[in-house]
């Protein structure tokens, strides 16, 4: 029974993790496209936990409310795409922002806060040449290996 219980804390944990994900994404995000992919994210952070759950208490209620899960997940994804594609092509933009004319009359506009002045700074990571330039390489690197 202890393998069972382990087991069943395994399917939890990751189900946990796959709804906090979307949920982190969902609400840090502007973009509708990245929203929705984090609502299925938590959608099937469920469903790994239904059927964690089923598994465990040996029931297929859970298994099969996944199945519908899964169909109905499908049909939102379709409707999301129209929706996204109608408002691009209406706005030309998908940032949430942008679509201050949907909100009730009672709330006020959303306003961008700047962001603070700083210094900036370059990192240090490399860089690939330009197309088409060879880089300089010391003869001594491609003649003589030290290691063998």
């Amino acid at each position: 029974m202890n393998h069972e219980l382990t087991l069943l804390n395994n399917y939890l944990t990751v189900g946990a993790v796959l709804f906090s994900i979307g949920l982190t994404g969902f609400l840090s995000r502007r973009n509708m496209i990245v929203m929705f992919l984090a609502a299925e994210m938590m959608l099937q952070g469920i469903s790994v936990s239904l059927v964690a759950w089923s598994r465990f208490h040996n029931h297929w209620g859970g298994q099969m409310l996944v199945v519908f899960i899964i169909a109905v997940a499908a049909c939102e994804a379709a409707i999301a795409l129209a929706l996204v594609q109608t408002l691009f092509r209406r706005r030309g933009n998908l940032d949430i922002a942008v679509l201050q004319d949907l909100r009730e009359e009672s709330e006020p506009p959303f306003k961008d806060e700047p962001l603070p002045e700083g210094p900036e700074e370059q990192p240090a990571l490399p860089h690939l040449p330009p197309a088409g330039v060879e880089p300089q390489v010391n003869p001594e690197d491609t003649d003589y290996r030290p290691k063998v």
